[in-house]
């Protein structure tokens, strides 16, 4: 298994992080040997500016999106995006794409959420067939290039990309979306993975790859981990659940929210509706409150060294290949120190690829 880190967003709601302690700990990762780092977007600032940045302040690491949404950019637009930033990286990007939810898709972007297995499938054949240099054709039924019936003709990418087979994840919530990833996909981004449940996630996985032939060597599965290190198991699960509860309660909509329908699955409906009702009342304070201790024990590395050493061994022996973790530090120079921590208890677990 090996080590990523997740950024936060940028000022995100008074609460993310800024660009110069992003790099520092990047940086940091980077010299204790991170495998990867990843930025994200959802309505706040997007993954694609901050990783051009970060390029040009690393050598080594990794640099993904987790993720680039689907219905912001057209799928020549993601191919073009890809390539500039793998020629920037030096061959050091990884594209990872998900459609968000329908909050974010239809109330930001303007794209109606509908068919999404559908749209990522047309979408991704498009991307790939932009990124080999070939003249983009494609007669789908949400993706047309060119367009019938007006003058545009077939184009191909002017850049000539560093790799024509840049690393593409997707991230996935869901037992068809995630065999999509395992077909279509070189990884796939997860979240509020559950080492107990690794091995579901993973026929999953085998299912979709089983459709083109292969089987999961070399197949990258990311769990995002959210990680806080400290003797006091409550003090450390109060740090992360502000974080859960946006999931929970407002990651989509009143009827349709993934995040909120994966925490019913593992057991948790009551108090999943009651952290979804107070977040759409207004009231996140109660709705943190709501989520239960047990549930953030589950999805989270919360402790002393020798527990999160523990954690990391349950996550490689359920089938992680990248444990990717958010950090939570209360002041930004702490961010250091919890990855420093980390990697300790990565040392100790004996999971190091």
């Amino acid at each position: 298994m090996r080590l990523g880190l997740n950024l936060r967003y940028l000022g995100a709601l008074g609460a993310g992080a800024d660009p110069q302690t992003s790099a520092v700990q990047v940086r940091e990762a980077e010299r204790l040997g991170f495998s990867v780092v990843w930025t994200a977007e959802v309505f706040s600032s997007d993954a694609v500016s901050l990783l051009g940045w970060l390029a040009a302040q690393t050598s080594r690491i990794g640099l993904g999106t987790a993720v680039m949404q689907i219905p912001a950019r057209t799928p020549t637009m993601t191919a073009m995006t890809a390539a500039t930033l793998d020629l920037l990286s030096g061959g050091r990007f990884r594209l990872g794409l998900g459609v968000s939810g329908p909050q974010v898709s239809e109330g930001w972007h303007g794209a109606r959420f509908d068919r999404p297995l559908a749209r990522t499938r047309e979408y991704v054949d498009v991307v790939r067939l932009a990124l080999r240099r070939q003249d983009v054709v494609y007669d789908g039924e949400h993706h047309r290039l060119p367009l019938p019936d007006g003058p545009g003709k077939p184009l191909r990418l002017g850049t000539r990309p560093l790799r024509k087979d840049v690393p593409l994840y997707l991230a996935a919530v869901g037992p068809r979306n995630t065999a999509l990833a395992g077909e279509i996909a070189d990884g796939w981004l997860s979240v509020f993975f559950q080492p107990e449940h690794g091995a579901t996630h993973l026929e999953q996985l085998r299912a979709g790859r089983r459709k083109r032939g292969r089987d999961l060597t070399g197949f990258d599965v990311v769990a995002a981990v959210p990680v806080v290190v400290g003797e006091d198991l409550a003090e450390c699960a109060d740090r992360v659940r502000m974080y859960t509860t946006h999931y929970l309660g407002g990651m989509g909509s009143r009827t349709q929210n993934f995040y909120n329908s994966l925490a019913v699955q593992m057991g948790y409906g009551a108090a999943a509706h009651r952290v979804q009702e107070l977040y759409l009342a207004g009231k996140p304070r109660e709705a943190a409150a709501a989520v239960p201790q047990e549930f953030l024990e589950r999805t989270c590395l919360l402790g002393p060294v020798d527990r999160i050493a523990d954690g990391l061994r349950a996550y490689a022996e359920a089938g992680v290949t990248t444990l990717s973790a958010m950090v939570f530090p209360e002041h930004g120079a702490d961010g250091l120190g919890e990855l420093r921590a980390l990697t300790e208890a990565f040392e100790k677990s004996g999971v190091a690829e």
